[in-house]
Parts: structure tokens; sequence; C-alpha cells
């Protein structure tokens, strides 16, 4: 019978495991400049230090003292010592106005964070595997589950709270704490082995409290936030907000705004709607702390509804913006995915703007999808046309840095529309693309010179890349996911010994690498149905656990069929998520939609899982086989990136070709026992 002090220390160092995989994604992400372009490395170094806690787990020694000591180390050196990542590319645009854009090479930062992750999450993941050794296979995995469960509800409660840094300091600090109490002894005398842990646990609280405390931060959702408030020449105050380090927005008056050429300029190209009063209700996508929506106002907007992803940015528009744009009645906020938003409302808008929404960040769990990837396919392009009233124009407008990335949007627009859109270039940097509903509705700038005929092919829902121009996958990921498997090799093969030895559980591998390539594919498949939002992200990670755990509870409690008809399973599963595309679905309502969409995306993921834990069940190290596991699902962290070139849907035929050859290489069973075929 499994000791009750086993299962409450597997709940807690599993809970701890996942929630230090998030914050860390988060918080490197805000301090680390230009990280988060790249958070999925930080997802990749979780995998492997996972992997190599299970195996250490099989030595006398342990290294979770060690753990919050690296990771104390790791937030003092970032927090003394600015880190920033080279981004300089030229198949790939990143979004950014930071002054000081060096930095060492990314395949050198990158590795560097990655394997401090990884020596971070070495030791939660030992205790988990530590409780393995003493509990039937799948009991353990079932309690990793939960406890895992338990870690996203709590990483979830923070960002709902918004809670800055020095609260996921503590948590995480009283979990290892708590782990680390049966290793402190003073009988007659001071010797406590797990002593310097609990040290660097109240260092790590001590640090993150003094950040907390500067001042002007907070933390959002998504940002660590920032800001600044000046005075211009004339007196009038004016607010700059940086979010992880970057500018990002600065909030000033409506008249101010106006003299810096882009904010008006739409309003010009549709300057009979302006004249004749017709804008009765105007879209802004991407609405921020207000100061597009107060222009909006001064133009003559009868109604505006303002759409802003962030609730923490919106929030320092409620209270700071100087024209009180958002306490006007005329405006109408919403908390929302852009994209989302236009699927779902049955409004026709005189006038739509997408104003500025380029993001920082990278939805969790998806290796190049930003925040706002959807808004700019064809197919979104396609929604706001429909929802444009006679003689309304749609126009987008931001500092797109490059006249390729102009030329693509143009183009994109004069597919849609099915003429030419209006394209004032400003400063170099800056444009505005309008486009009226006809070309009667538009008014462009003759001075301007037209589109560029050759451009590059419109992003599409499937390939949502519209700030990737290829050729190949981008030299930046290429040489710091080269960099990042050779470190893997080296650093799994000293704590496991000979590669050979975890042979028997190479099927295990190829189902690891498949399982990371379908809950990509979700992620995706789940921001594109029902918006990038943190709330609907989170809702899919915790969807994706509790699928593994029916697996689980299934397995424990009935008897299953063989693995072939498993297997034989999963691939129908497969075929009928492929053969229904995103774009079937996009058209229902929420109802329908949402329990297609749950069908599609988890019952592969459910007949895997069940696969896996009648393979795991009968696996003679359970340590060593939930490790191969993990390490698998690290190299397909890695093959995600290769929707970048097939698309996210091609995806799924990748993680078909992987499942065969998990079955493929399954052991037979000889009495229960897997035995090498």
């Amino acid at each position: 019978m499994t000791n009750l002090r086993t299962t409450h220390r597997l709940l807690l160092s599993s809970a701890l495991m996942l929630f230090l995989e998030l914050v860390l994604i988060r918080w490197l992400g805000s301090n680390v400049l230009h990280l988060s372009y790249f958070t999925n490395f930080v997802l990749l170094g979780s995998f492997l230090g996972i992997g190599l806690g299970f195996l250490n787990a099989r030595r006398p020694w342990s290294l979770l003292p060690w753990s919050p000591v690296i990771l104390a180390a790791l937030v003092a050196f970032i927090r003394v010592e600015p880190v920033r990542i080279n981004r300089a590319s030229g198949q790939i645009i990143y979004f950014t106005s930071s002054r000081d854009p060096s930095g060492p090479p990314v395949w050198i930062t990158l590795p560097l964070i990655f394997v401090a992750v990884a020596a971070t999450l070495i030791g939660p993941a030992e205790a988990v595997a530590r409780c393995f050794k003493d509990m039937k296979p799948l009991d353990a995995d079932r309690l990793d589950l939960l406890g895992s469960i338990l870690g996203i509800l709590a990483f979830t409660a923070m960002s709902f709270l918004r809670a800055p840094s020095v609260v996921w300091g503590a948590i995480v600090a009283a979990a290892y704490i708590v782990l680390l109490l049966p290793d402190l002894r003073i009988p007659g005398g001071i010797r406590i082995p797990g002593g310097i842990g609990v040290v660097a646990a109240g260092a790590l609280v001590v640090m993150l409290g003094f950040e907390s405390a500067d001042a002007g931060i907070t933390w959002s959702p998504y940002y660590k936030v920032k800001t600044t408030t000046y005075a211009d020449n004339g007196g009038a105050k004016q607010v700059y907000i940086d979010v992880n380090g970057v500018p990002h927005q600065v909030m000033r008056t409506a008249v101010n705004k106006l003299t810096e050429g882009q904010y008006g300029e739409a309003y010009k190209r549709f300057a009979r709607n302006v004249a004749d009063g017709k804008l009765n209700n105007v879209l802004i996508v991407g609405a921020g702390s207000g100061s597009d929506v107060a222009i909006a106002l001064s133009k003559g907007a009868k109604h505006i509804d303002a759409v802003e992803i962030d609730p923490r940015i919106l929030q320092i528009g409620r209270q700071g913006n100087p024209d009180k744009a958002y306490a006007d009645p005329r405006v109408s906020a919403h908390v929302n995915d852009g994209r989302a938003y236009l699927e779902h409302t049955k409004t026709k808008y005189d006038m739509i703007l997408f104003a500025l929404p380029d993001s920082l960040v990278l939805v969790n769990g998806a290796s190049a999808i930003r925040l706002e990837s959807y808004l700019f396919t064809k197919e979104a392009i396609q929604a706001a046309r429909k929802h444009l009233a006679p003689g309304g124009g749609f126009a987008m407008y931001n500092y797109y840095r490059e006249a390729r990335l102009v030329d693509r949007l143009g183009g994109t627009l004069a597919d849609v529309f099915g003429h030419d859109p209006c394209i004032d270039r400003i400063g170099g940097q800056q444009a505005v693309i309008s486009a009226g509903l006809t070309p009667a509705d538009q008014s462009c700038n003759p001075s301007e010179p037209p589109l560029n005929a050759i451009r590059k092919a419109p992003a599409t829902d499937d390939h949502p890349f519209v700030y990737f121009f290829g050729p190949g996958l981008p030299k930046i990921y290429v040489g710091a996911l080269a960099l990042i498997l050779l470190l893997s090799l080296i650093l799994v093969r000293a704590l496991a010994g000979p590669f050979g030895q975890m042979r028997q559980y190479a099927d295990l591998f190829f189902m690891g690498a498949a399982f990371l390539l379908l809950e990509t594919k979700n992620v995706t498949s789940f921001a594109l149905l029902f918006g990038t939002t943190w709330v609907v992200n989170a809702i899919v990670f915790s969807g994706v656990l509790l699928a593994v755990l029916l697996a689980v509870e299934t397995t424990r409690r009935f008897r299953t069929p063989p693995l072939r008809v498993v297997y034989a399973g999963i691939a129908g599963s497969l075929v009928l998520a492929y053969a229904v595309p995103n774009s079937a679905l996009l058209g229902l309502g929420v109802v329908p939609r949402l329990i297609l969409a749950v069908t599609l995306a988890f019952a592969p993921i459910y007949l895997a899982n069940v696969a896996f834990s009648k393979r795991f069940a009968v696996s003679d190290d359970s340590r060593a086989a939930f490790a191969v596991n993990i390490l698998g699902a690290m190299v397909g962290g890695c093959l995600e990136y290769l929707g970048l070139l097939t698309g996210y849907r091609n995806l799924l035929i990748l993680a078909a070709v992987l499942y065969l050859i998990a079955f493929l290489l399954t052991p037979r069973l000889r009495g229960g026992v897997a035995v090498a075929a």
C-alpha cells in the first residue's frame, strides 16, 4: 500500500514541476530582452530537465537541494546583468523598439538559457521520480497528472489575479522548503544537507520582492508592464508603456497623436464617410490604452467597439487616458482576441481599424504563433470585409519595419477586396494600408507609389506566419536547435549511461515526440477557433492533462483492447482530425464548435495515452520509461518548427508517422512483461 507521505510528496513535487515550468516561461520571457519570441526553447529546456531528473533518481545522490540554488542564481544573474537575445534575422521579422538591440548571438544565448532551465527542473523531477519507485507505474502516473493539474490551476490563478513575481517566488520557495524538510537534521549539532536549498529559496523571494517593488511595475497575463509618466514640451502628461523591457505604447492626447502621421491617415482615405458623419459603428482592434479610441471619437464616431486582448493595458487606459476615452458612453470595451471577436460579432461597421496590433510574445506551446498571428491571415481579412457596412472601409497601421511586410499585407487586402488598397508610407518604417469595400469607397493619395506587384503570398489560417519569409527554416532556429540537441545528447549520456540500456523504451520515445506535436496542433486550433487569450490557452493545457488522466483511469479500471487495436484507433482519429479543417468549424455556433473541436482534438490524445498507459504499466523501470518518453517530447518540440514549412495541419501526418514507428518498435508481451522484439 502506498505511503501517505509518498502520495503527498508526489502531488507536491509534480505540481511544483509544472508550475515552475510555466513561471519560468513567463518570467524569463519578461526579463530577457526578446526571449518572449523564443519561449518554446524554455519549454524544451524544461522537458530535458524533467527527463534528466527521472534518470538521476536511479542514482544514490540527490540534486534536489541544488535546484533552488540554481534557480536563485539564474534570477540573480538576470537581475544584475541585463541579458538580451540578438534577434536579427533576414527570414523573420521581430517587432521591437529596443534602443539597444545588441547582445550575444542567439545560438549562444538560447542554449545557455536552455541549460539553466534544464538544471533547475532536474530537482523537482527527481523528487517525482523517487516517488515512482515506491508505486505501481499507473498509480504514480495518475498522481503525477493530478499534481500537474494543480500546478496549472495555481499558474492560472496567478495570471487571473495578475500577481507580481514575488507571489510565484513565494509559492515555489514554500514548495521547495516542504520537499527539503526531510533532509533537515539538527541532532546535537547543526548538519543540514538541504539547508543550502532552503536559504536559496528564501533569497529567491527577497530578489523577486525587490523586482515587484520597482516603481511602475505591474503584470498582465502576457507581459511585465512598466509605466513611466513624462510631461511633453507643452506640459501635457504622457505615459510611456513598456512591456517585457520593450517600448510598446505612448498614451497621450488625441490632438498630439494626430501629429504623428499614421493615426489620422486612415480617416483621409475614407474622408467622405467622415465628412458625411457616417461613422455610426467603428471597430478598433488593438485599442490599447485608448489613444486610437479617442481619435475615432474626435472624428465623429457615434459608437465604438474597442477590442483589447490585454486586460492590464486596457485598465491603464481606463485609469489614465488623458481624453478619458473609455469613460465615453459611445465606447464599449471588450477584453478579447481580435480574430475571435470578428468571427462572433453580428455588427456591421462603417470602419474597422487594426490599430498597431503587434504582440511581443508567443502563445505558450506553439513554436511560432504570436498573439496576433491569426489576425493577419487571408481568412481574417475576409472576416473583416464581411463585417463592413455598405460604403465602409478597413485599415491597418503599424511600424511595419520592412517594405516586404507592407507589400505582403497590402497584397492580402488586394486579394480579399478585389482591388488594390491605398498604401501610405510614413517615415520609412510606418505605413497605413486602407481598403474600401469598393474602389469608390476609398480615396488614395496619388503621390504614393502603387502596391508592389512582386510580393509574398498571404498568410493563411493553416500557415499563419505573416512575419516569416523563408526560404527554409530560419537559421536563427536551426543553429540554436542543433546546439540544444547536441547538449541534450551529452547530458543524457552522462546521467543515463550507454543509450543501448534505454533501447527497450524506444517506442515510448516516439510516442512522446508524436504527443507533443498533437498538443501543438491542439493549441493552434483552439487559438484560431476561440482566440489566443491566456484563458483559452490554460483551458487547452488543462484539457490535455484531463484527457491523459482519463486514459490512465480507463487503463487502471477497465480491460482495454490490445495495443494493435488502440493504435488503429489512433490512426482513425488522426485521419478524421485531418479530414475536418478548422475552417469547417469557424462558422458554427459556440456550443457545436466547442463539442466538435474537443472531439477532434482530444480523441487522438485520449487513445494515444491509452496506448502509453498500457505500455507504461508493464515497464520494469518506470523512471527510465518516463524519462525516455519526456525526452521524446523534447524532440517533438523541435519538430514543431517544421510547421513553418508545412503548416500546422500537416503536423498530424508527421504525428501519425511517429505513432507508426512507435507501434513497430513496441516490444512483445510475455506474461505481462515487455520483451524486446
